[in-house]
């Protein structure tokens, strides 16, 4: 049985507990809310990994990311028919069960609501993901994205996405770095300001090296991004299999601006 049918049985829907398993249990009709009472009370420095914990997190980084997208979404007071289409893309790009797909609708409506609590969900979801960098940062770059939907970030879309990367320990550095590579990978899609196709600047910003950077420094940055955007390794760590596509289809640019940087400084 898969991550997902174990929710849906309870096996870790009931575990989860916590503001993520009061989300999941309101769409789902379940009482997932009072399962995890060690949220309030352990220190996460201590926090090892449960039996079964890869199905967990995988929960946790599910239902987070519906329902904080629905959020973000609705930070500028309204939810835009292109930010309802993205986060259908996203649910369309997953292949998702139609019961996976109507519980991820229904987790982007929670986030709507006005009394969503987002801190209470992005302290569990890091708590949850054992503070993987690489998961957490995968989660960011899902919800920036998002908030390009309409081809612009609103101020409000922008603060409350550096106050998670701000409550997920990713500090607002490396909150430009990401954010510029989204950028970088949107202008190549010609999805911001009708900027087409690929170009030189935005593969270095997608690698997030300067272009005075030596084939040494390139590299080095190269095999970074790749390292923190391997699916397998992603999926190993709790990315729910159904977001493959998203961790393959970075990987793919960052390798495509790669070559081109390469080929042209008239490398091979």
């Amino acid at each position: 049985m898969n991550w997902w049918g174990k929710v849906l049985g309870g096996a870790f829907g009931f575990m989860l507990g916590g503001p993520l398993g009061a989300l999941l249990g309101a769409v789902l009709g379940h009482n997932l809310d009072k399962g995890m009472g060690r949220l309030e009370h352990e220190d996460d420095d201590f926090i090892r990994p449960l039996p079964g914990d890869r199905e967990r997190v995988q929960t946790a980084f599910f239902t987070a990311t519906f329902s904080v997208m629905g959020h973000i979404a609705k930070a500028d007071g309204r939810v835009t028919p292109q930010e309802i289409a993205l986060a259908e893309a996203v649910m369309r790009h997953m292949d998702l069960q139609p019961e996976m797909r109507k519980t991820a609708i229904g987790l982007f409506n929670e986030g709507k609501q006005a009394d969503f609590d987002l801190d209470g969900v992005l302290a569990q979801f890091r708590l949850e993901c054992h503070r993987r960098r690489t998961l957490m940062r995968m989660f960011l770059e899902i919800q920036i994205q998002a908030g390009y939907a309409d081809g612009s970030l609103h101020p409000d879309e922008e603060r409350i996405l550096r106050h998670c990367a701000q409550v997920l320990g990713i500090s607002a550095l490396e909150f430009g770095a990401i954010k510029a590579a989204i950028e970088a990978q949107l202008h190549q899609r010609g999805r911001v300001d009708g900027e087409p196709g690929p170009s030189l600047e935005d593969d270095y910003k997608l690698l997030n090296v300067n272009a005075k950077a030596s084939d040494a420094e390139l590299k080095k940055a190269y095999r970074r991004l790749i390292n923190q955007h391997h699916p397998d390794k992603l999926v190993s760590k709790g990315l729910p299999e159904e977001m493959i596509k998203l961790a393959t289809e970075k990987s793919q640019a960052i390798r495509a601006a790669y070559d081109r940087i390469r080929k042209a400084r008239g490398g091979t």
